[in-house]
């Protein structure tokens, strides 16, 4: 049949006026929604339209560099893909949004009191949306050995079980420093030259750096099988293959988080941590300064004015200025590099003495820092012969950390000579303000904080005891075995389990620790009346399905909480337990009724059964409903899943950072600025601690990230 060329036409004219005024009301439609969003002059807020209508469950982000530090906030969209970025500093913003299903939209320059409508962008391929999972998703991709391979392949080191493998590869390994999953560990540097095997290429990717022989000797320690499923990953990505399972867009909860981002430091060094409040305190330093804990990178503390988004430092100085370096023999970190970096080459971009691990602030707004003030030879009051209470049950000669205080109004910093190594700090519930401490070894160690402030005496304020169980079971501590040594049943016996994390008790005066080690647990130290002569230990290993302690907190009512490196949030509740808590029989396997096991979110490593490769470094407890969520909820670091992960009601939150990717912290802390302001008055904080922060989204220049995490009662709220 012939057809005119006008009917062709008319009919072409038609469909293209269909379609624009498909186009033309989608824009209508879209520009009333935008108008609808109610926005105050410090907010940005509008609608997230994509190709079939509103965007819900996305984040928008807003951005400036035209502030001293660079600042970034970001929000998720509600059901309709409404979204108010709220209480935005003067300043220009590239506005854009990310979300999963999608790539970046275009990013739209704008200023607060502007609506913006953001036109969203689909994936164009499955390839191109995964570049925007959180790290666990890739990183589950990496195959684990089969049970029925250990004790029998070449690869695996004798002795090394897949319990043992596998925490090797997460909490107390691999992931204990880096985020492994993001698009630069899952890629492998062109820097580092051109190898045989993928295998190869690993061996010389983790000499990189002056981490270098504690990464390459993690590896060994396992087997060279290590290096291989490691290379066959990177092939496997560099081939082209891509994540079974895929992440879902915020839901509930999750829509209502608001993220603040603010960098600060330098490019080179890296922190572990900040903290920001007393955390039983936690209006202590209101809407005052942050302070970040630098570790091995630097002598250079870090203070961020939140307020003014102002970033200035202090260096902390050291009582012997000729002490060496807290790098090399006896540390995670060497003086140089074994290898050359990719990023950095052979430059020592770490040189401390300080070594700041961790900081606590105390209810009169004082820094307390577990930091190097001298070489690690101890006075003799310490040592063999001394009539120190502590020295004359458990003499000590080495310590290469111990203690200091900082008065951020006059900068006054004093140093505090320990006898015992310092890790991790909290303060006690007491009338004396004990500051407790881990990372001692043998022994727990502690300060009296009211008597170091009346008297200024360290060695009078200090005491230290060892772990010892009242195995015999008379309600006393008496002479004991020890670790080596076969049980008496006539005497108590003292235990290794060095603590990682401390946490006294707010409900008896105990003090609760975790420890790691090819068997990993929780203790509970009683001090007694008159410690160490009085101090008795209690341990509880944690049975399977968990494995792989790290970090640990506890909530008002005593339950412990901590971070498994099987891919579970443990808690251990004494009041469950059913046989004797002392006695010949009470060794860490007598209350596996104490303990639960709540699996974190995330895809499992496939073959091995149900798990997530989540490899949390750390739990902490909101005792104080800093966050919003309520009073002790448990919160743990999602150093897989890119946040925080709160669990409530029986339900994992994940508060999630989607920019840049590969956000990854260490410790975290709680603040209320206001009580009177809800949710604006409160929020959590917490530093990307990754020991690389040039591997996050962005590349080589990014700095370390202080990010505010707040819960808004709804996701238009301003």
């Amino acid at each position: 049949m012939r057809v005119s060329r006008y009917r062709i036409a008319t009919g072409a004219a038609a469909c293209l006026a269909l379609v624009l005024s498909t186009i033309l009301a989608a824009t209508g439609a879209a520009q009333r929604a935008e108008s609808q969003v109610p926005i105050d002059a410090d907010d940005i807020g509008g609608i997230v339209a994509g190709p079939n209508g509103p965007e819900a469950g996305v984040w928008v982000i807003a951005e400036t560099r035209d502030l001293p530090v660079r600042f970034i906030k970001m929000v998720v969209t509600d059901d309709r893909g409404r979204y108010v970025v709220p209480d935005l500093p003067n300043a220009k913003y590239s506005v854009w949004a990310r979300g999963y299903g999608l790539v970046d939209s275009a990013k739209v320059a704008a200023q607060p009191g502007q609506h913006v409508t953001i036109a969203a962008t689909r994936a164009p391929t499955p390839a191109a949306a995964a570049q925007y999972y959180p790290a666990i998703y890739w990183y589950s991709m990496l195959r684990i050995p089969a049970a029925e391979e250990f004790g029998r392949h070449s690869g695996i080191a004798a002795n090394v079980t897949q319990t043992r493998w596998l925490d090797g590869m997460k909490s107390n390994g691999c992931v204990g420093c880096h985020q492994l999953g993001q698009l630069s560990t899952r890629t492998i540097p062109a820097a580092f030259g051109t190898f045989d095997t993928s295998a190869q290429a690993w061996r010389r990717r983790v000499q990189a750096g002056q981490a270098g022989q504690m990464m390459l000797g993690a590896l060994n320690g396992l087997g060279p099988l290590s290096f291989q499923l490691f290379g066959d990953w990177t092939d496997r990505v560099a081939r082209g293959e891509l994540p079974q399972a895929k992440p879902e867009r915020p839901q509930g909860a999750e829509r209502n988080i608001v993220v603040t981002l603010r960098d600060w430091m330098t490019e080179k060094q890296y922190l572990h941590d900040l903290i920001a409040s007393d955390r039983r305190n936690p209006t202590v330093n209101a809407y005052g300064p942050l302070y970040g804990s630098p570790e091995y990178s630097s002598d250079v503390i870090p203070i961020l004015d939140p307020v003014k988004n102002v970033a200035t430092t202090f260096k902390a100085p050291v009582r012997d200025a000729a002490m060496p370096f807290s790098l090399g023999p006896g540390h995670a970190a060497a003086l140089d590099p074994l290898q050359p970096s990719a990023y950095w080459g052979s430059e020592r971009i770490w040189d401390t003495r300080v070594n700041n691990h961790n900081s606590m602030f105390d209810r009169h707004g004082r820094l307390w820092l577990a930091a190097a003030v001298r070489g690690p030879d101890n006075p003799a009051f310490c040592k063999a012969g001394s009539d120190h209470r502590s020295a004359r049950l458990f003499p000590l000669d080495r310590a290469n950390r111990h203690l200091a205080v900082f008065e951020p109004k006059t900068q006054k910093y004093t140093f505090v000579d320990t006898c015992f190594v310092t890790h991790h700090l909290q303060f006690g519930y007491d009338k004396d303000d004990t500051l407790w401490t881990s990372g001692g070894g043998p022994v727990v160690g502690w300060l009296n904080m009211r008597m170091f402030d009346e008297t200024g005496d360290a060695a009078q304020s200090q005491g230290w005891t060892a772990l010892v169980l009242d195995t015999n079971g008379n309600g006393t501590r008496d002479a004991s075995s020890e670790p080596n040594e076969p049980l008496d049943p006539a005497k108590d016996r003292r235990i290794n389990a060095g603590l990682y994390a401390v946490m006294p008790s707010p409900v008896d005066g105990s003090v609760w620790g975790s420890f790691r080690g090819a068997t990993s647990g929780v203790v509970r130290l009683a001090p007694g009346a008159s410690p160490p002569q009085t101090a008795i230990a209690e341990v509880y290993n944690v049975p399977l399905p968990g494995f792989g302690v790290r970090g640990a907190d506890i909530d008002s009512k005593g339950v412990v909480w901590v971070s498994l490196s099987s891919g579970h949030l443990g808690s251990f509740d004494r009041r469950k337990c059913k046989g004797p808590l002392n006695g010949p029989k009470a060794t860490g396997d007598h209350c596996a009724e104490g303990w639960s096991f709540h699996t974190y979110p995330g895809p499992g490593f496939q073959g091995i059964g149900d798990n997530s490769a989540e490899s949390s470094y750390y739990t902490w407890v909101d005792q104080h409903n800093t966050f919003g969520l309520g009073n002790d909820v448990p919160m743990s670091t999602g150093n897989l899943n890119d946040g925080l992960i709160a669990f409530k009601d029986g339900r994992m939150i994940v508060l999630r950072v989607p920019y840049p990717m590969g956000f990854y912290a260490k410790g975290f802390d709680g603040r209320i600025d206001d009580p009177a302001a809800g949710w604006k008055g409160r929020g959590l904080w917490a530093a990307n601690g990754d020991r690389t922060p040039w591997l996050i989204e962005g590349g080589k220049g990014s700095r370390p990230l202080a990010a505010h995490f707040q819960l808004r009662p709804d996701p238009l709220a301003k």
